[in-house]
């Protein structure tokens, strides 16, 4: 007979870590059951070296607003981050996550263009953002002196008379989800959460009387098992596709996903690393998803500093790195087939893109680190594989960001897409709780207002409480306000 638990998460990452915590605090006495098919958490996308770990709250992502007049979808993404930090904040007062500068470090967020065009699109983005609370201390720039001052392995070296034009906030970050991830796991299983590494879930099966029917197998020799499960979590990244097609719900019909690898170029060389502390994005290539902005990245991880350019696109037909060679044909459904074609044919830039980059040796992609930043020596750096992403087909239109889609009963749920997904972690899994357990919310509501302060309501709307509110997490988790 198969053991019955309250709760199943499928998948090792920040986003099934920070639902099972939510849930421990809600909910204590409930059972909490994780499966991880890799022999430890956090090895896909939550890995910071498979993301740029840029806590994104579109301080410098010029994808989050291609309207240099509209900046809503900006402040949307920042309110997220900034729910995430609240939540941070909390759990470290109750001692579940460690000291802050274990995961997260202030890193100025910067934005650098060149050429007349990019110059007038970010200098009237820049009128736009200041005006807005949560973005308060953005600065611009033009003078090749002061952006000197801000990133100096941007300017060194730079062609004279070319147009350029950087902006900065001070109040960035960096994050390590890696970490987040182990910590938030590691309390979990110190308070009743069982966590079957190496175990893979194979089969969802609905039973009559609403819950779910979980087969796996054990990758360590291979016995198989059965659980039975009230509610299931799929955050699985790319896998997750499979487990819903296999639950074979009708939300999840239509939908495909298309997977997209990545490359950075690396350099820990501390002479090099202390000449540039912040993070820089510019504008993507024609044709390229928003997810290979490219950008040049200060980490830190385990106590390291390293820098981080790229992303460089691959591709493979995995949905994760660790995936099947097959995974993007055993997604293929009559219900989904016609959308997925239709975006092939309706999305010939990203195809030539993809050629592209695929094409370019190790020198050209030196070149391509040259435009930021023109000293740069490709002997200093290594070329290294990041995660795979996921990119969300739908309506026969290629969808860039992540979307939870869950059973009408609320029994199983899961997260497809990718950026900026683990920085908005925070922000989907409470959607997701009011999606899922409509009747219990309102009772939550206390709890979740002592661990997020704001929930529900617009910071950007209230000046004094955006500066109060950022200024507290700020001094909690020892950053920038």
């Amino acid at each position: 007979m198969s053991e019955s638990v309250d709760v199943v998460l499928i998948g090792g990452g920040v986003m099934s870590a920070t639902l099972g915590t939510l849930l421990k605090e809600l909910q204590p006495d409930w059972k909490i059951v994780v499966f991880e098919r890799l022999g430890d958490v956090a090895q896909e996308s939550s890995n910071p070296w498979n993301n740029a770990g840029t806590g994104h709250s579109a301080l410098c992502e010029l994808n989050y607003m291609p309207n240099a007049d509209d900046p809503s979808k900006a402040i949307a993404i920042n309110e997220q981050f900034q729910v995430s930090r609240q939540l941070w904040s909390s759990l470290i007062d109750r001692g579940i996550l460690d000291e802050a500068s274990t995961f997260i470090n202030a890193t100025p967020h910067m934005t650098f263009v060149t050429g007349e065009k990019d110059v007038a699109y970010l200098r009237q983005r820049y009128e736009t953002l200041r005006k807005e609370p949560l973005f308060a201390g953005i600065e611009y720039s033009e003078d090749s002196r002061v952006i000197h001052q801000w990133a100096p392995l941007l300017m060194k070296k730079r062609r004279k008379g070319e147009p350029f034009a950087a902006t900065r906030v001070p109040a960035g970050t960096d994050v390590d989800f890696g970490a987040i991830t182990h910590q938030l796991f590691d309390h979990l299983t110190e308070n009743g959460a069982e966590m079957r590494l190496n175990h893979e879930v194979k089969k969802l099966t609905k039973k009559n009387d609403g819950s779910w029917d979980i087969r796996y197998r054990n990758r360590v020799g291979g016995a198989p098992g059965s659980m039975n499960a009230r509610f299931v979590f799929v955050g699985a990244g790319g896998w997750a596709i499979k487990l819903l097609q296999s639950a074979k719900i009708p939300e999840i019909k239509g939908y495909g996903v298309f997977p997209i690898g990545g490359q950075f170029l690396k350099t820990s060389d501390p002479a090099i690393v202390k000449q540039h502390q912040a993070k820089v994005y510019s504008q993507a290539a024609v044709g390229a998803p928003p997810m290979s902005v490219p950008h040049l990245d200060t980490r830190m991880v385990d106590g390291e500093g390293s820098l981080m350019f790229g992303p460089f696109a691959t591709f493979s037909p995995k949905f994760l790195k660790t995936g099947s060679w097959f995974d993007i044909v055993q997604q293929v459904r009559f219900s989904n087939i016609l959308s997925m074609l239709k975006v092939g044919a309706t999305n010939l830039s990203l195809v030539k893109y993809l050629v592209g980059e695929l094409m370019k040796s190790r020198a050209r992609k030196v070149d391509s680190l040259r435009d930021f930043m023109p000293t740069a020596d490709g002997a200093d750096w290594e070329l290294i594989q990041a995660g795979q992403r996921a990119q969300v087909m739908k309506g026969g239109k290629l969808q860039f960001g992540t979307e939870v889609v869950s059973s009408t009963d609320g029994t199983i749920a899961g997260l497809l897409g990718a950026s900026p997904g683990a920085s908005t972690t925070v922000s989907i899994m409470i959607d997701l709780l009011s999606r899922c357990f409509p009747e219990r919310i309102g009772g939550w509501e206390r709890t979740l207002r002592e661990l997020i302060p704001t929930l529900g309501t617009s910071l950007n709307d209230d000046p004094e409480r955006a500066a109060e509110v950022t200024g507290t997490s700020a001094d909690k988790l020892g950053v920038l306000a």
